[in-house]
C-alpha cells in the first residue's frame, strides 16, 4: 500500500491538471456576453414640438420662420407672399409660424388668441388665414370676439369651448411665451422672418424671398 500511495497522489494530481485545463478552455472559448448598447437616437427619432405651429414635411431643405401680428396689414401681405412661395416649393419649403402681437394694435393680441383657440381643436392654420382674409373687417371692429366666434362657427370648431379657450390660461401663456421667445431672439417689429436660422434683410416681396430660398436650396445641396 504504501508503495503504492506515491502512484495514486500522481494519478490524482494529474488528474486535477486535466480537470483545471479543461475548466479554463471552456471560459476561454465561451463566447463574450453581449452588451446591449444604447441607440443613439437621430433626428428623424426626435419628436416635432407640438407647440410650433408648421406647414410642409419637417425634412424640408429651406425652413422659413415668420414672427407676425394678425392685425398687421404687412403681415397680411407677407402671408400670402409665402402661402403661393409653399406651392412652388411643395416638400422643400417648412413654415413655421409665431406669435408676436404688437401693443400698437389693440385687437392684436385677441387675435393670436383666436388662432390659438383654433389651434386647441387642430385648425390653427385656417382661423390663420381667416385673420389676415378678413383683417380689414375684425381689426376696425369695437368687439372682434363675434367675429371670432363666427370664424370658429364656420370651421366647424366647437363654438362654446373655442370662447371658453380664448380667455383660458393655457391660449394666454402660449401667446406670451412665443413673444418672449421672439424678443429673446431680437424681435421687435412684424413680420420679421427667418430662413434657415438667419434674419431676412430685405424686402418681403415673392421675388425677393423665392431669390433668398433659391440661395438656401443651393447652399443645402452643396453641403
Amino acid at each position: 500500500m504504501r508503495r503504492s500511495l506515491p502512484f495514486i497522489i500522481i494519478a490524482l494530481v494529474a488528474l486535477l491538471t486535466v480537470g483545471i485545463a479543461t475548466t479554463v478552455y471552456r471560459v476561454k472559448v465561451r463566447p463574450a456576453p453581449v452588451t446591449a448598447v444604447a441607440a443613439t437616437p437621430t433626428p428623424a427619432d426626435e419628436k416635432e414640438d407640438p407647440s410650433l405651429h408648421v406647414r410642409g414635411p419637417r425634412e424640408a431643405p429651406v425652413t422659413l420662420e415668420i414672427y407676425g401680428d394678425f392685425q398687421c396689414p404687412s403681415c397680411a401681405v407677407t402671408s400670402q407672399a409665402i402661402d403661393d412661395l409653399q406651392k412652388q416649393y411643395a416638400g422643400k419649403l417648412r413654415i413655421v409660424f409665431h406669435e408676436f402681437p404688437l401693443a400698437m394694435h389693440n385687437h392684436a393680441v385677441d387675435a393670436a388668441r383666436a388662432a390659438e383657440a383654433a389651434g386647441l381643436q387642430g385648425h390653427f392654420w385656417e382661423m390663420h388665414d381667416m385673420l389676415y382674409q378678413y383683417q380689414p373687417i375684425w381689426s376696425k371692429a369695437t368687439n372682434p370676439a363675434y367675429f371670432f366666434g363666427a370664424y370658429a362657427n364656420s370651421l366647424g370648431l366647437d363654438v362654446e369651448r373655442f370662447r371658453a379657450d380664448l380667455q383660458s390660461p393655457e391660449v394666454q401663456t402660449r401667446v406670451i411665451s412665443d413673444a418672449d421667445a421672439g424678443a429673446a431672439r431680437g424681435v421687435k417689429n412684424t413680420p420679421t422672418l427667418y430662413i434657415n436660422g438667419r434674419e431676412v434683410k430685405t424686402l418681403f416681396t415673392f421675388e425677393k424671398l423665392q431669390a433668398l430660398i433659391e440661395e438656401a436650396l443651393a447652399a443645402k445641396k452643396n453641403s
